[in-house]
């Protein structure tokens, strides 16, 4: 900074660009030197921030057209869009994520739309792997005349442990998810790697297009844009003493707001959000969710001798599906069965053995004092390094009730 008769000159010069700051002075004083420098040094870093070039997420995904408006209208007839050659898919987890959909499923979308869908909600309700993957997004039937809008602080609901639910019941506007446009082969792809239709019914849905594209507009409470029909794939719990549907049935955990989504798999939907630009309200929603954290080395030596043991067969149970599935991605009776004997015997030990031996592998709890230096277990990444070398889809598991 130089004092130029009654003038403050400050001059930067970053990366080939130069920034001058002039101000006049009232009063050339040394209190009011000391405020000006003050001033400067933020405006000097304010200037150098500006300056800094942006980074900028390239993607390697070709940007979707939206889909058309024939398209959609086409799925308000069911004759006319079981003659259609492409399925509308309505995705709302780990498949919004490009990394996921378009890349280690192979999947290649002729199209999309960002929509609403206020007779579902989003859930985590779905059985995963205990201590790696706790749980699964799903959905759920939601009344959207109860399921207001509401204080967050005050009306987060609370579990039998007392415990607060992670955020993920803030959300009251109906589910907001991405439909695609794809071929009938890639569709029947879906299906299979969805535990090859074990775990899901295939369902269609309305689904409301927002008014605007912009992702900074409010998500309205009641949609008014014209719906269309797409498919998706519905597991719902099913309620305490109530009989397990025959068809697209799945293992239940007892209490099913009560597991926590792991980091990973929440940084798939969170970064798909961000990659379709789904609206910002919705986006802060998913960040909010409190994913599920290791905190004990108990946790980690539990986790390995857990996937140790279980981990073959999880595998086996995917390859086995990618094998015998048909045309439609379906698994066949007998594997759906192998597949439900081994995921019940799976959270069996966890319940029985594992979990009061080893602590917690579906919900975060307090660290205790002797553990606060726990190391990264030798099998907290062995899911994702698996799936980078095998043609194994972690993101769902195939099981059934």
């Amino acid at each position: 900074m130089h004092v130029v008769k009654d003038k403050y000159l400050y001059s930067s010069t970053h990366e080939n660009h130069k920034v001058t700051i002039s101000l006049i002075a009232m009063e050339n004083s040394p209190e009011n030197t000391c405020r000006l420098a003050t001033a400067f040094s933020c405006l000097r870093d304010v200037g150098r921030q500006a300056m800094r070039p942006k980074k900028v997420a390239l993607s390697t995904y070709s940007t979707l057209s939206e889909t058309s408006l024939e398209r959609r209208e086409l799925s308000l007839s069911t004759t006319s869009d079981k003659k259609a050659e492409t399925f509308l898919y309505l995705a709302y987890g780990s498949n919004l994520c490009n990394e996921t959909f378009r890349g280690k499923r192979g999947i290649k979308p002729i199209s999309q739309i960002n929509v609403q869908i206020p007779e579902l909600r989003l859930t985590f309700d779905l059985p995963g792997i205990a201590y790696s993957e706790p749980c699964f997004a799903n959905t759920a039937r939601r009344d959207p005349e109860t399921d207001v809008p509401r204080n967050n602080a005050t009306s987060e609901k609370k579990d039998s442990s007392g415990a607060t639910d992670y955020h993920k019941n803030r959300w009251h506007k109906g589910l907001i998810g991405v439909v695609y446009e794809v071929t009938a082969a890639d569709y029947a792809h879906i299906i299979a790697t969805e535990g090859g239709g074990a775990s899901y019914q295939d369902i269609l849905v309305d689904c409301y297009p927002f008014e605007h594209s912009d992702p900074t507009k409010p998500v309205p409470v009641h949609p008014m844009t014209k719906p269309f029909k797409a498919h998706t794939l519905f597991a719902p719990a099913v309620p305490p003493g109530a009989q397990p549907p025959k068809e697209g049935g799945r293992l239940q955990r007892p209490d099913t707001s009560y597991a926590q989504a792991s980091a990973r798999y929440l940084k798939l939907i969170t970064d798909g959000a961000a990659e379709c630009r789904l609206p910002y309200e919705y986006q802060d929603y998913l960040n909010d969710i409190r994913p599920y954290t290791i905190t004990s080395n108990k946790q980690q030596l539990g986790q390995f001798v857990f996937l140790t043991l279980w981990l073959p067969f999880i595998v086996l149970i995917f390859s086995l599906n990618a094998k015998f599935c048909d045309e439609g991605g379906r698994s066949p009776p007998w594997l759906r069965i192998l597949s439900e004997s081994i995921f019940r015997a799976c959270w069996g030990t966890y319940d029985g053995f594992y979990n009061p031996l080893f602590g917690d592998g579906e919900r975060t709890t307090p660290a205790d004092d002797q553990d606060d230096d726990c190391q990264p277990a030798p099998f907290q990444d062995l899911p994702q390094r698996l799936e980078s070398g095998l043609p194994i889809d972690w993101e769902k598991t195939p099981t059934v009730a």
